[in-house]
């Protein structure tokens, strides 16, 4: 009994855990650029001293769907979305680079270009800070071309372009806010083949109905492994039972 006591409150816990993969997945279905995870179930010998006669399951993020989303149009021109594989650049409060495709871009009343989190937005040459402009242009390649204030038409200065790069996939990993980092911690250099469409945003990689489909069964689940732990205690109990008849 104690062998299917183990197993299924093993197995109830661990698919908890999934359940919380594919829940974080479907909050964030409305999230702009959010990448989803995935969850995958492995078996795996229980180590120690002796015969490997017990098995347990784990359920593990093995990593992340990089499948591009829909590209939404909004019209502003600080909503950007990049084309194709890339991410833009922010710093993060410790001063390391992190990556994200969420485009929704803010300015600040200093003329800083800000990520939808407050963090600053990367250039080639570093945080990125607008002069006063009556209008801005955002290049294919990133570059950010502003008609200062007070200047005709005919005046337009680039001023700076967009860090975008395109590391692969395997040497990056997402944090808890949903940015990626390079495993290693090193800065990525910038890809001149990533490009960016301003006034598009793009939307999360979340399939909803494949995210519910999949709450809902680990939810069937999980009552069977309550069933087979209540199994096990009236199985206790009877043994109690027939050693004290006995």
């Amino acid at each position: 009994m104690d062998r299917l006591l183990y197993v299924s409150t093993i197995g109830a816990s661990q698919i908890e855990q999934a359940q919380a993969v594919h829940s974080h997945n479907l909050a964030n279905v409305a999230t702009k650029g959010f990448r989803a995870d995935f969850a995958q179930a492995q078996s795996r010998w229980v180590e120690g001293d002796g015969y490997p006669a017990r098995v347990y399951g784990i359920t593990e993020t093995p990593g992340t769907d990089f499948s591009e989303g829909i590209l939404q149009a909004t019209g502003r021109a600080l909503d950007i979305a990049v084309e194709g594989p890339g991410f833009l650049t922010v710093q993060l409060p410790d001063g390391s680079e992190a990556f994200t495709r969420a485009g929704d871009l803010q300015l600040d009343s200093a003329g800083r270009l800000l990520s939808r989190d407050g963090l600053p937005v990367l250039g080639d040459g570093g945080p990125i800070a607008l002069p006063p402009f009556q209008s801005l242009v955002v290049g294919e390649d990133g570059s950010l071309t502003v008609r200062p204030q007070g200047q005709g038409p005919e005046t337009l200065v680039q001023v700076e372009r967009l860090k975008l790069v395109n590391p692969n996939v395997g040497d990056i990993v997402k944090d808890a806010s949903g940015l990626f980092k390079r495993a290693d911690g090193a800065p990525e250099p910038a890809d001149a083949n990533a490009r960016v469409v301003s006034g598009f945003l793009e939307s999360s990689n979340v399939n909803a109905v494949n995210e519910l489909t999949e709450i809902l069964s680990l939810a069937r689940q999980f009552e069977l492994e309550v069933r087979m732990m209540r199994t096990a205690q009236s199985n206790d109990e009877t043994a109690a039972q027939l050693l004290q008849i006995g």
